[in-house]
């Protein structure tokens, strides 16, 4: 049964209608008292929940409506994904129709064939059996072991007869779902039903449409957590050989409103780039948040938005049970915890600190111990991505510290990022950050050079950019820095200035162990250059200047 599902803004938030389907719940998951609700699939997200009858909307009789109100790329796909399942389906009807044929000149032969027959129909007969059998003799070597028995079934028929217990599945002699007398709902028999897949058990491989993140999957450990209460009680981690794990945030969650914000109350403290995107999606997941930042005009927006106003990081830590920020560099990430009327000055036992700031490994070991010491709990949680993708929700989390916070951190991490990690102990995540931007800024420096000796040798630099987007190295970072520099536009998304430091970060990082890094030296020499030519405030893009001056 194909459905729109409308939520309520005063009790989900501001959560735009999403496609969705009605399917059988897991047999020990027992439905929410009050009014009457049906399980929800999502299209899009492969997120599940309880909702209402009065939420409900069929989808064919509003799906115009809805797709002239929503233009995100995340509803399209959705949209796209329930179009995919109505084709599928389709084809299915038309197989189970060419068996019913199938099946219907078979009992016709074999009434025939039990029918009295002529002398003469004998002989005919006989000499057509013939020549079927020289031919099947022929063509006997061409025919594999046992194809005979696959062939006289559909391929619907033959998967029906897989069994699907194996993977948890509902048994085939149970009726998918009691159809509601709600009028409402009534409208929504326009679409096919559809039974619920489960995701497969550990030891059973994962097929997923993104073979990329298929091992980041949220149900592939546990059984599935399945609505709006049991999503942030029941996290599911993926163990990786390595010992790191990993949290997949639906890539649309904090629009389809799948995942309840926590009833902690949050604090954030930095409000630049990276800090802005990440707390206008926490208010739009719900989620309760006081902000604090150094120039306090920033905060205005956000109280417009339902924020509440911190007047000191102590503040904001002592009224609040977790605390992030994100600030510029480690002298910005220490002197906000240790300096005056600073974060320690709000911690006491219980109280929760996450810096998600792009450190070194010493700063944040040296912060961790602080706030353990005064009985608080601490997570490094620094983030992969730019200005659009913490606007978007898109960003990836690395984590590291006190395992429980980082489960504690689930909504706020599915509100901010696509996928979140989790490295081990503290000093993991500001390693492998400083490894993940030094390769960043190596390539974009590189990117920069190439373009360069493009334009002095006579050739166009379009051409390369096309050339570029044809081949290997093609990405959305390629595309982008490009053409940001063919339009001589360098208006911030990663700040110059933090990369060239993430750069200088990760040279002696290098050099604590004794492993070289010459990339990273020579792409350093070049921002250090660019900087010189006051491009700091600008994009990293701008590293271009660099070469041409």
């Amino acid at each position: 049964m194909l459905t729109l599902c409308v939520f309520s803004r005063g009790k989900l938030g501001r959560y735009p209608p999403w496609p969705g389907k009605i399917v059988n719940p897991p047999k020990d998951l027992k439905k929410p008292r009050g009014k009457k609700c049906f399980f929800v699939k999502f299209f899009g997200t492969e997120d599940h929940a309880w909702i209402k009858v009065e939420q409900l909307k069929p989808y064919h009789a509003h799906k115009e409506e809805m797709i002239k109100i929503n233009k995100g790329k995340r509803f399209q796909q959705a949209v796209d994904a329930v179009e995919e399942f109505l084709r599928r389906a389709k084809g299915k009807d038309q197989t189970s129709s060419h068996s019913s044929a199938d099946d219907k000149n078979r009992r016709n032969s074999s009434e025939e064939r039990s029918r009295p027959i002529s002398g003469d129909e004998k002989r005919k007969l006989s000499l057509s059996e013939g020549k079927v059998k020289k031919n099947m003799g022929e063509g006997k070597k061409r025919v594999p072991s046992g194809s005979s028995e696959r062939g006289s079934k559909s391929p619907l028929k033959r998967a029906q007869e897989q069994s699907p217990r194996k993977r948890g599945r509902p048994p085939k002699d149970e009726k998918d779902l009691s159809i509601p007398e709600s009028s409402t709902v009534k409208g929504m028999m326009a679409g096919p039903m559809a039974t619920f897949k489960w995701q497969p058990n550990v030891s059973e491989p994962v097929k997923d449409a993104d073979p990329h993140f298929h091992h980041f999957l949220l149900s592939q450990t546990e059984k599935p957590a399945v609505c709006y209460q049991a999503i942030t009680k029941k996290l599911k981690i993926c163990e990786e050989e390595t010992g790191s794990t990993s949290i997949q945030a639906a890539d649309s969650t904090a629009v389809n409103g799948s995942v309840t914000p926590t009833d902690k109350k949050i604090g954030f403290l930095g409000l630049g780039l990276m800090g802005s995107g990440i707390v206008s999606n926490l208010l739009k997941m719900g989620h309760t948040v006081t902000v604090w930042n150094r120039t306090a005009e920033k905060c205005d927006l956000f109280i417009q938005e339902g924020a509440r106003l911190g007047r000191t990081p102590a503040e904001v830590v002592s009224t609040c049970d977790i605390t992030f920020a994100c600030v510029s560099d480690p002298k910005a990430a220490k002197d906000l915890v240790l300096g005056p009327s600073g974060v320690l000055q709000g911690i006491r036992p219980g109280k929760c600190y996450v810096d998600m700031s792009t450190v070194d490994a010493d700063t944040v070991t040296e912060l961790a111990q602080v706030i353990v010491s005064r009985g608080g709990r601490f997570l490094e949680a620094p983030v992969s991505g730019n200005q659009q993708l913490s606007n978007d929700g898109m960003l990836v989390i690395l984590a590291a510290g006190d395992r429980g916070l980082y489960e504690d951190c689930s909504s706020c991490f599915q509100a901010m990022g696509k996928t979140s990690f989790f490295l081990g102990e503290v000093g993991n995540a500001a390693k492998m950050m400083l490894i993940v931007n030094m390769v960043q800024g190596s390539f974009m420096a590189t990117i920069a050079e190439g373009l360069t000796l493009a334009q002095v040798t006579g050739q166009s630099q379009q051409t390369l950019l096309d050339i570029l987007n044809q081949g290997q190295l093609a990405s959305i970072f390629l595309d982008q820095k490009c053409q940001n520099i063919l339009q001589g536009n360098f208006k911030p998304d990663f700040y110059l200035k933090y990369i060239q430091k993430d750069l200088r970060l990760a040279i002696a990082l290098g050099d604590a162990v004794n492993h070289p890094t010459p990339m990273a030296a020579a792409a350093n020499e070049v921002y250090k250059r660019a900087k010189a030519l006051d491009q700091s405030d600008n994009d990293m893009s701008a590293v271009y200047r660099a070469y041409i001056h």
